[in-house]
């Protein structure tokens, strides 16, 4: 199947490791121009070496998104070093755990400045200059969103985080709405437990509170799933590259669980 997405140029933010990483690597198989984010030069560096191991080139930079100029320069650098940006999957950002009654304000300060900004300062400006483009008689571009089902179901320890998630929801949908006129589409991916590092120190620091192993702890959390399995990262870059292509051409708004059944909400 051809997703149209050969030369296209595609951002990918928390593009180092995990989700990004995986999704890196399936745009640039698809013949993408891939950059990628991370405010972490030694994943960085681990992530352009292994891609190019396996003949794939991407560019890569450095910026800490939680700042609105750093997003505002790198989506510059981006495009006068590879070209406009056509596509950009937001991956970049997490926000830590809370017992409810340790939230503070500033708790809740903190959570939206770990993962809802670090997805609207970049989404604000690559929008800004896609519908510029679009009215000059260029071709409209799309926007990923990889949020996190913590946004649709309260936990009470992932209260502040999961307000965060929502938040980039609402805003998935309604900036979806408005930037439709332009022919631009921005849709979103909520992830349940997707085996990346992450998951994998949750899986220890369980095994280690249960006096069990690492391998029982995973098929614990994985036996919950009804599915029966974690998420694998390139499972949700293959709905990411099918939200970005041209096969995905009348889906704006959309917001798509992949939990494996976990949450059976409509």
């Amino acid at each position: 199947m051809d997703l149209g997405l050969n030369g296209k140029v595609v951002l990918i933010t928390g593009g180092s490791k995990g989700i990004g990483f995986a999704c890196a690597r399936a745009f640039a198989l698809e013949g993408a121009k891939v950059a990628i984010v991370s405010r972490d030069p030694a994943n960085l560096a681990r992530a352009y070496e292994q891609l190019k191991q396996e003949g794939l080139h991407v560019h890569r930079t450095r910026a800490d998104l939680h700042e609105p100029h750093s997003a505002a320069d790198i989506v510059e650098e981006v495009s006068t070093a590879v070209g406009p940006i056509d596509v950009l999957i937001n991956s970049a950002g997490a926000a830590r755990r809370y017992d409810p009654e340790t939230l503070d304000a500033d708790a809740f300060r903190a959570t939206m400045e770990a993962k809802y900004f670090p997805y609207i300062y970049p989404q604000q400006e690559v929008l800004r200059r896609m519908a510029e483009r679009v009215k000059a008689g260029a071709a409209p571009g799309t926007i990923v969103n990889i949020i996190g089902m913590g946004g649709k179901i309260a936990s009470d320890i992932h209260i502040a985080g999961g307000a965060a998630n929502a938040a980039l929801m609402l805003a998935t949908v309604g900036l979806a709405h408005y930037y439709a006129r332009y022919g631009i589409r921005i849709n979103a991916i909520n992830p349940g437990s997707t085996l990346t590092e992450r998951v994998e120190e949750a899986v220890k620091l369980e095994a280690s509170q249960q006096g069990i192993e690492n391998a029982d702890a995973l098929a614990r959390g994985q036996a919950k799933v009804p599915l029966g399995r974690y998420a694998k990262p390139e499972e949700i870059a293959d709905v990411a590259l099918f939200l970005a292509s041209r096969r995905a051409s009348y889906v704006t708004g959309a917001i798509v669980p992949m939990d494996g059944g976990s949450t059976p909400l409509i």
